[in-house]
């Protein structure tokens, strides 16, 4: 069993983690569960967001996985004498391998549930919320998401059409059309959930954060290019999902150069024409390329992060046709 927290996308790691851990031990795994509390306060199931038949069929091969417990299992849970645990971060399967051994020899049948506790990052928050910008040092760092007017001036440098359509995922979470002004003048195409669906038709996802992420999800993983603003989660499960479709085209901006030459382009240290070319330079190879995952023996926190590129289980794309 599983119960994993956090929002949609820390959620949606955590689940093909654990899918991964119940094919590695061989057990079997039940539809998870998704937290209902502590991060959005949705009460949305597993079966409002994903497929659930699609969920179990895929994977037929790979894990066994049921609905929900059979009735004799479902005594045990109500009784609570079932081996909970929250895994330990970073470890490797041999752990998983260990823990499902000592818990099997402790229980019959096999009940084991884990508690998939996501970190929350916190630099995940518009750094331009007034409670939050205190630190000059994060944005250089190329640590905080990038402003509108950055994104305005990084796609305009990157020759991006002006009227293209550019869909807003998280809606006003950039606070509305005052903070949106820059992007809107010089891409005034912006559209997002409210304006693209009648209200009758967006009623059923309001007050269910999760299906409202899965919207925004759904949108980013189908557009034409996906450009983040933070490499926060959902930018990193989208980027890797997207390379999976066959390496679709996602700007991976570097954000700590772009702050960099915006503030000189704003002082005036730079010509529109050099910003253009330098910005171009500098992102001339992060499009969603097929790239190599760095990958540090037993250091895994300093791994390229595998949602995003998981290059060990991607075919390599498939050539272009002759001209």
């Amino acid at each position: 069993m599983v119960s994993s927290n956090g929002g949609l996308n820390q959620m949606r790691a955590g689940i093909c983690d654990m899918v991964a851990i119940a094919s590695y031990i061989n057990v079997t795994l039940i539809v998870p569960e998704l937290d209902k509390t502590s991060f959005w306060n949705d009460y949305s199931e597993f079966k409002d967001i994903f497929d659930v038949d699609y969920f179990i069929t895929s994977l037929r091969d790979k894990v066994k996985i049921q609905r929900e417990l059979p009735p004799n299992l479902k005594k045990i849970v109500e009784m609570g004498t079932f081996y909970s645990m929250p895994p330990i971060s970073w470890s490797n399967m041999s752990y998983y391998s260990n823990t499902a051994k000592s818990v099997t020899n402790m229980y019959a049948p096999l009940l084991l549930k884990l508690y998939v506790n996501i970190y929350i990052n916190r630099y995940a928050y518009p750094w331009w919320k007034d409670k939050v910008i205190n630190s000059t040092k994060k944005r250089k760092a190329g640590l905080c998401p990038m402003t509108p007017e950055e994104a305005a001036l990084t796609l305009r440098a990157l020759d991006i059409d002006q009227n293209i359509q550019i869909y807003i995922a998280a809606g006003d979470i950039y606070g509305g059309k005052t903070r949106l002004a820059n992007l809107a003048a010089a891409f005034p195409n912006l559209v997002k959930k409210e304006t693209l669906l009648k209200p009758s038709e967006l009623l059923p996802f309001q007050n269910h954060s999760s299906q409202m992420a899965a919207l925004d999800y759904i949108v980013s993983v189908e557009s034409d290019i996906f450009v983040p603003t933070y490499g926060g989660n959902m930018a990193k499960v989208v980027e890797g999902h997207r390379r999976f479709l066959g390496f679709k085209k996602t700007l991976d901006p570097n954000r700590k150069i772009v702050v960099n030459l915006t503030d000189k382009y704003n002082k005036g240290k730079l010509k529109w024409e050099e910003f253009s070319v330098v910005m171009k330079e500098a992102h001339a190879n992060r499009w969603g390329n097929p790239a190599d995952r760095v990958v540090t023996p037993g250091k895994p926190k300093d791994e390229d992060y595998f949602w995003s590129n998981p290059q060990e289980c991607l075919a390599p794309p498939s050539p272009s046709p002759s001209t």
